[in-house]
């Protein structure tokens, strides 16, 4: 098993007065690595498009299935659509496969250049300059070490305010220095993507003049998270569920009141119930030496399932205020996101009666299948779950 995880986050502001934009994003999750490619079509709104998502659809399903760029670049050229205005099938792209062995291999074509930071320092990625299908492409293949982080952006973000606010855009050496200070702070890759975004679309005075796409992706030391939820159905197995729990260095989660009752009584621990009712819908948390966070069961459960269900269906670009929320789900949604790779989930089969209550609302009537769930959304967002049953 690898001991290296790549995180992921991107987005993209259209162009104004557009629905649909111009730049594409795909990305596939290989077994030996993962492939991520950021294509910018011609112009901006339906046909933009329909080009970027052609070429990245076509990248991204040649070299999955084990086909080389070069055969994905003459594909693309005999594929795209003319433009009958400008009487070109054009796209740019960026190409960018992150092996599992610590090998990188990028190739670009007419996007900004890949902005490459290891160390808290700005790094010059080596490439050759070769030609495919009639197009002068960059190649690079190079060894990457965790913590090396990577950012490609499309042309919208390097001209973020020409005209306006900036004479002559951002240009790229502004945006280089930005994800550097952003690299610097330690922020993870989503806080990254939220903030420039914030950034450009300021520059652009909520008028983007041209669709503008940011991918960033970091090599990281995989994470692992306990989580434990629910008593066992022979009480016999509770000093045993705890001590699995308990191994190993990691973040430990315990939610439900029964299940952190059993921990404090195993490990003749305290706990510390919080005060701070800062969302009447969400109880309070509380506090255990040796665990990191100590959450009520089923309403929590649920609404950290809600949020990482936003997540997912917004493709990271939750709102801040929602994943930085003072309450236990947010606290949890947020640990599973930034802080998780792996997932170990401690799960007793015991039934609470109190689940049962035919009086209570359905999303609180079982609670192993809201468990079932959790771990089936967090596979789907790519992290290794397994779940063990007392």
């Amino acid at each position: 098993m690898s001991m290296m995880h790549i995180d992921i986050a991107w987005k993209s502001l259209n162009h104004y007065g557009e629905e649909l934009c111009g730049d594409k994003v795909e990305i596939y999750h290989a077994p030996d690595s993962d492939i991520l490619v950021l294509s910018d079509g011609l112009g901006s709104g339906v046909k933009a498009n329909i080009l970027a998502t052609l070429t990245s659809k076509i990248i991204i399903t040649m070299l999955k299935e084990g086909l080389n760029v070069d055969e994905a670049v003459e594909t693309i050229a005999h594929t795209l659509p003319i433009c009958k205005v400008r009487q070109v099938a054009y796209s740019t792209f960026s190409i960018l496969q992150i092996f599992h062995d610590g090998k990188a291999y990028l190739v670009e074509f007419d996007n900004p250049a890949c902005i490459f930071i290891r160390g808290g320092k700005l790094m010059d990625v080596p490439y050759e300059t070769r030609e495919i299908a009639g197009k002068n492409v960059r190649e690079s293949k190079f060894d990457i070490c965790v913590g090396d982080m990577f950012a490609m952006v499309s042309d919208g973000v390097v001209f973020a305010g020409v005209g306006t606010i900036l004479n002559l855009g951002w240009q790229w050496e502004n945006v280089a220095q930005y994800f550097l200070e952003c690299a610097q702070k330690n922020m993870s890759v989503h806080r990254i993507v939220a903030s420039i975004a914030q950034v450009v679309d300021n520059f652009y005075m909520q008028k983007p003049g041209d669709d503008s796409t940011f991918l960033v992706a970091q090599a990281v030391n995989r994470k692992n998270v306990h989580f434990f939820s629910g008593p066992p159905e022979d009480p016999a197995q509770d000093e045993k569920l705890v001590h699995d729990f308990m191994r190993g260095t990691c973040k430990k989660v315990v939610a439900g009141g029964t299940s952190a009752n059993i921990v404090s009584r195993v490990l003749n621990r305290q706990i510390i119930t919080s005060l701070n009712f800062t969302d009447p819908s969400i109880p309070p948390t509380a506090q255990m030496r040796g665990i990191d966070l100590v959450t009520e069961g089923v309403l929590t459960i649920n609404r950290a399932l809600e949020i990482l269900r936003m997540f997912k269906a917004q493709e990271g670009n939750i709102d801040p205020r929602i994943l930085d929320a003072d309450n236990g789900a947010a606290q949890m949604a947020r640990l599973f996101i930034e802080d998780c790779t792996d997932l170990t989930m401690y799960i007793g089969r015991a039934i609470n009666p109190a689940h049962q209550n035919p009086n209570l609302p359905m999303d609180l009537s079982i609670k192993l299948r809201l468990l079932n769930e959790l771990a089936d959304e967090m596979r789907s967002m790519g992290r290794r779950v397994e779940v063990k049953f007392y």
